[in-house]
């Protein structure tokens, strides 16, 4: 699929096939959120690939059904003491956090896998159920596997409520 194609064919997926992803798929879509830029490269995040039973537990962290039913959960955390920090003092950890998943969900769809970005969770509760250590933060969540709807596309602002140009 052309990268355009990819980017305005993508959906939020809330029905999944309980079909597994292949192997060769999945590295795939792990080696795109491996290679998102990071800020000075820093590469402040972790990718955590949730299957099988370990889904369950998750359930306290979002209570959506849905989210669970997919064969994969990916969860991409930030290490804020390893990203990159602007002199005024903003911490890019989570702004390349989501750089990494928003390359992880464009592969994903041309891999013709479904994802949906969750960023309304208990971020305690998620890291409690995987006991991740307290410098690795999770950011945001998306489920992974086959689509089981089709859904049309939602609206969205026109370019020019969004663009300004800029000249002098």
């Amino acid at each position: 699929m052309e990268l355009y194609d990819v980017i305005q064919s993508r959906r939020s997926i809330r029905a999944y096939k309980p079909d597994a992803v292949e192997a060769d798929k999945l590295n795939r879509v792990l080696e795109a959120g491996r290679l998102a830029p990071t800020a000075a490269n820093r590469q402040p995040v972790q990718i955590l690939v949730i299957t099988g039973a370990a889904r369950e537990k998750l359930k306290a962290a979002y209570g959506r059904e849905w989210c669970w039913s997919a064969p994969a959960v990916i969860v991409v955390c930030s290490q804020s003491d390893r990203a990159w920090t602007r002199s005024d003092g903003k911490c890019f950890a989570d702004v390349d956090a989501a750089i990494v998943m928003d390359h992880i969900i464009l592969a994903a769809t041309a891999e013709g896998l479904g994802t949906c970005w969750i960023g309304a969770f208990d971020a305690k509760a998620l890291s409690s159920a995987l006991s991740l250590p307290e410098e690795l933060e999770p950011v945001v969540l998306t489920p992974l596997g086959y689509p089981a709807e089709s859904p049309a596309a939602r609206d969205r602002r026109p370019l020019e409520a969004m663009v300004q140009h800029v000249t002098s």
